[in-house]
C-alpha cells in the first residue's frame, strides 16, 4: 500500500482511482495508517481504504478465504465500463509491483484508444513499438520483437 500511494500522483495524473480494501473494520485500517503506514507515506495512505466485512467483494473477486477469513491480497484493473482488464493476485508474503502496475495500465489505455487497433508485446512499455493486429502480422511478430529488444 505505502509503495501505491507513493506513485500515486503517477496514477492520478492517468486518470486512475485507487480503492484499497480487505476484510479488517475502518477502525483498523485508521490504527495501520496512523501508526504503520504514515510512518512510510508522508501524510498516510492519501485514497480510499474499504472495509469488506464479510468478504463478500472477496468472493466476487474470488480472493476470499472463506476456512482463514482472509482475502488474499491482489490488485485489479478495472476499465472506465468497470471491466476487469489485468489482475494480479499474490500469496501475502510476495509483494506486487507498481512499475508493472503502471506499465499495464498504460498499455491498456492505448489498446483502448485505439480501439482495439494497437496491440503491446511482452514487456512493452511506453515509446516502444506497439502492434498492428491483422493479416500482415501473422508470422511477422518476431520481426517487430526483435527489433524492438535490439533498442533496449
Amino acid at each position: 500500500m505505502s509503495a501505491v500511494a507513493d506513485r500515486y500522483p503517477e496514477l492520478q495524473k492517468l486518470g486512475v482511482e485507487v480503492l484499497s480494501m480487505s476484510v479488517d473494520s475502518v477502525f483498523v485500517h485508521k490504527m495501520w495508517n496512523d501508526h504503520e503506514l504514515s510512518k512510510m507515506v508522508e501524510g498516510g495512505i492519501p485514497y480510499p481504504m474499504l472495509s469488506d466485512g464479510g468478504g463478500n467483494v472477496g468472493k466476487i473477486y474470488g480472493i476470499y478465504d472463506e476456512e482463514g477469513g482472509v482475502e488474499t491480497r491482489g490488485r485489479f484493473i478495472i476499465d472506465p465500463d468497470g471491466v476487469v482488464q489485468g489482475f494480479e493476485v499474490l500469496t501475502p508474503p510476495v509483494g506486487r509491483n507498481v512499475n508493472e502496475t503502471l506499465r499495464q495500465v498504460q498499455a491498456f489505455q492505448l489498446v483502448r484508444e485505439s480501439k482495439g487497433g494497437k496491440a503491446t508485446p511482452s514487456g512493452w512499455k511506453p515509446g516502444k513499438t506497439v502492434l498492428e493486429p491483422g493479416p500482415d502480422l501473422v508470422g511477422k511478430v518476431w520481426e517487430v520483437w526483435k527489433t524492438d529488444m535490439a533498442r533496449d
